[in-house]
């Protein structure tokens, strides 16, 4: 029987490929979208053609409840749950004088709380020897330009989160890592972009990562070979960090 994925924020970007290739690997995978419905579709289409079920749902990652039932609603279309990733995000940037109290609110909500929801409610129905992969920042980690306090606060909290959840669930066998992306060629943060030859001077490699760089990484903590790999914060970013 196929192991069950579940990848938040799956309908494009760094998201998309982790499907792609939780899939290729063996997986059925389920995804969650905010507003794409459509690329959404094109994404669980590559993920029936390798021959595993897919899912795709609309869940808003600010909504609690919406987390918490896409984890459900996983369980029960794909029978069972064996790997969540949460992806989802945002990218709030700008002078740190004009961040409003709601841009921190919804910012913290889609990535802190939202991936504590997520966890929480995965933890429920997770078989022992699950996994929670959560996608940080190399920003959580080292911040070379400004503009980025709030975006960088909010990625910084899932140190801790992944480093709690490690202890709390590690007598399941549950492991909990957090990867953290440096830039990344998506639409977000395109490789061609304004401002990408200032990012790529500040990796040791030189480049951009690929949404499949992450997605390697991803797969190697879902798969056999992540099983003794706990509470681990691993750097996906060209050297950032370095």
């Amino acid at each position: 029987m196929a192991k069950v994925a579940l990848v938040t924020g799956g309908s494009r970007g760094i998201g998309a490929a982790i499907a792609r290739r939780l899939a290729a690997d063996g997986f059925d995978v389920a995804i969650t979208y905010a507003v794409a419905a459509d690329r959404a579709a094109t994404v669980v289409k590559e993920i029936e053609a390798t021959g595993r079920r897919g899912l795709s749902m609309r869940a808003q990652m600010a909504d609690a409840a919406e987390v918490a039932g896409a984890v459900e609603r996983t369980a029960a279309a794909l029978g069972g749950l064996d790997v969540v990733v949460s992806n989802a995000g945002i990218a709030p940037y700008g002078p740190l004088e004009e961040v409003t109290l709601d841009e921190i609110d919804r910012t913290l909500a889609v990535h802190a709380r939202a991936s504590f929801v997520l966890a929480q409610a995965a933890a429920r129905r997770l078989s022992d020897g699950g996994r929670i992969i959560t996608i940080g920042s190399s920003l959580a980690e080292r911040v070379p330009y400004p503009g980025w306090t709030l975006y960088a606060m909010s990625k910084s909290a899932l140190i801790g989160l992944t480093k709690g959840l490690a202890r709390d669930l590690g007598p399941r066998g549950i492991t909990a890592n957090l990867v953290q992306p440096g830039s990344t060629d998506t639409e977000m943060n395109p490789a061609d972009g304004p401002e990408a030859d200032e990012e790529r001077r500040f990796t040791a490699l030189g480049r951009y990562c690929s949404p499949d760089d992450i997605a390697a990484t991803v797969a190697h903590l879902a798969g056999e070979g992540g099983r003794a790999v706990t509470g681990a914060c691993i750097a996906v970013d060209a050297g950032v960090t370095a």
